[in-house]
């Protein structure tokens, strides 16, 4: 993009929504969280790659196993993070960046701030989760 931020820039409601500013704002705050991730996951394949079968009694491994289990849970929820981090960026691109995917509307500054991945305004992500609840499911849209 090559856009350059001033010092200590942080959106405001005071300019235009979605501006070159507050895009390339967004895209750094998005590929920071998306390299943070990247190198979680690269230090827990690098644990998973290093940890060596242990001999021990069975609660030790009982232990073992579900800390790992645990862990892997907890990387695919990063995994799909870092899918929904690239759809963000991938809007940044397009322009649709910062815009509810379900009706057109601005997100908002401050659930983009909260929540920089997004793709839904407040009213739209309500509404998809009584939707979900509706059917039982616990499916995290945003």
């Amino acid at each position: 993009m090559g856009v350059s931020l001033p010092k200590g820039y942080s959106p405001s409601a005071d300019e235009p929504f979605m501006n070159e500013l507050q895009r390339e704002y967004f895209r750094r705050k998005l590929l920071a969280w998306r390299d943070e991730l990247l190198e979680d996951y690269e230090e827990t394949r690098s644990n998973l790659s290093s940890r060596e079968r242990s001999e021990g009694d069975e609660a030790d491994l009982t232990s073992g196993a579900s800390e790992l289990e645990l862990e892997l849970r907890f990387r695919d929820r990063e995994r799909k993070l870092l899918a929904k981090i690239d759809q963000a960026l991938a809007r940044i691109e397009d322009g649709s960046y910062g815009y509810c995917t379900e009706t057109g509307k601005p997100i908002g500054l401050a659930r983009l701030e909260a929540r920089p991945a997004a793709s839904l305004s407040i009213e739209a992500q309500e509404e998809h989760e009584r939707r979900e609840a509706l059917r039982g499911r616990d499916d995290d849209e945003d």
